[in-house]
C-alpha cells in the first residue's frame, strides 16, 4: 500500500522484506565486485560527486568532464556493465506499470557524509518512462520539488526496504538526498546506503 501518491510520486514503505533485501545487496555486491564503484565528476569543474557509483545494465550513467551521458562501458576497466538481476526485474515488473523493462540500473553508494543536490533526470531518451528507485541500508532524507528548481519542496524518510516511483508529472520534478542517518541501519555490512535506480533509457 502507497503511503505517499502525488503527480505519479508513489512510496511504498517497506514494500521489500529482510530477506529480499539481503538477497538484492548480495546479488548487487557480487556484481560490483566486477564492476567496482567509482566517483563521478562534474562536467567542466571536474569538482567530485559525494558519492561513488556503479552501473547494471546495457547502459550505464557517467558523468565527466565531457557531460552526463549513457555509455555501455565502465568508464574505469572499459567492460561492458553487468546484467541487472532478476530481482530487480520483479520489483519494476511490480511498481513500474510500464510495457518496457529497465536497460539501467544505476548504483549509488552513499556514506554518512554523501549527499546529492536538487536534480532532475533528463539525460535519458524515453522520459515517458518512470524511475524505480530502491532504498537499501541507512535511512535517507529525501527532498522533492517540483518542475521548477525554485519551487516548494517536501522533505520524506526514506528506510531500507523502501521503493519510490517518479512516473508521469513527476518524472520530472527536481529531487535530491539531503542526507544519510548514519547507523539507522545494520543491512550493510561497513554501513552506509545503497540506492539502485532502474530506468527506460531509449
Amino acid at each position: 500500500m502507497t503511503e505517499i501518491d502525488f503527480n505519479g510520486f508513489r512510496v511504498f514503505p517497506a514494500l521489500l522484506s529482510r530477506q529480499i533485501q539481503r538477497q538484492i545487496v548480495d546479488e548487487v555486491s557480487a556484481l560490483v565486485s566486477q564492476s567496482p564503484l567509482f566517483r563521478p565528476v562534474m562536467p567542466k569543474t571536474g569538482a567530485p560527486f559525494s558519492v561513488r557509483m556503479s552501473c547494471l545494465g546495457k547502459l550505464g550513467w557517467v558523468s565527466d568532464k565531457n557531460g552526463y551521458r549513457y555509455q555501455d562501458t565502465h568508464p574505469v576497466t572499459g567492460d561492458n556493465w553487468p546484467a541487472i538481476p532478476a530481482c530487480l526485474h520483479n520489483i519494476w515488473s511490480e511498481v513500474a506499470n510500464y510495457v518496457k523493462q529497465p536497460q539501467s540500473c544505476i548504483v549509488n553508494y552513499y556514506d554518512g557524509e554523501a549527499k546529492m543536490g536538487l536534480h532532475r533526470d533528463q539525460d535519458e531518451e524515453d522520459l515517458d518512462a518512470p524511475i524505480v528507485s530502491i532504498s537499501l541500508g541507512d535511512t535517507a532524507i529525501f527532498r522533492i520539488g517540483g518542475a521548477e528548481r525554485k519551487g516548494p519542496t517536501r522533505s520524506i524518510k526514506l528506510s531500507s526496504g523502501d521503493v519510490v516511483v517518479l512516473g508521469g508529472p513527476s518524472r520530472h520534478f527536481y529531487h535530491g538526498i539531503d542526507r544519510v542517518l548514519s547507523g539507522s541501519s545494520r543491512l550493510l555490512k561497513n554501513g552506509g546506503r545503497l540506492n539502485l535506480t532502474l530506468r527506460c533509457v531509449t
